[in-house]
């Protein structure tokens, strides 16, 4: 068999990084799954992050292994700062997409500040290939 398979979770970075990026884009699609908002972000080291945020903004999803949740989804910017999670009622599913091998990113939807709190809505995309 002569087949290679790159799994990884930056997988259209390496993509979208090198020659090819302008021939296998038009075969790249962002199939919306689920709308969503990120969660745990009063809890965030540096919440300067969210202040930054746009959008229409993509944000990467990453599996995490957490002790409170075994399906934990962090939610970083592509720069790899972390903005907070997937809300563990909603996780479950993209967790196992996740663990078989799937790409899974976020769109910013809608930001709302309140106080010192945010709310962000996202939109949840398969990266199809």
């Amino acid at each position: 068999m002569n087949d290679l398979t790159i799994k990884s979770e930056h997988m259209l970075d390496i993509i979208e990084n090198n020659d090819l990026s302008n021939l296998i884009q038009p075969l790249i699609k962002e199939i919306y799954l689920f709308d969503s908002y990120i969660a745990g972000t009063t809890h965030l080291k540096e919440p300067s992050v969210l202040e930054s945020l746009e959008i229409n903004q993509k944000l990467n999803l990453v599996r995490e292994n957490n002790k409170f949740d075994e399906n934990a989804i962090l939610i970083q910017t592509e720069e790899g700062i972390k903005c907070g999670y997937i809300p563990e009622r909603d996780n479950i599913v993209f967790s196992r997409l996740m663990d078989a091998g799937k790409l899974l990113i976020a769109r910013i939807k809608e930001i709302n500040k309140k106080h010192n709190f945010y709310q962000i809505k996202i939109q949840i995309y398969l990266i199809d290939f």
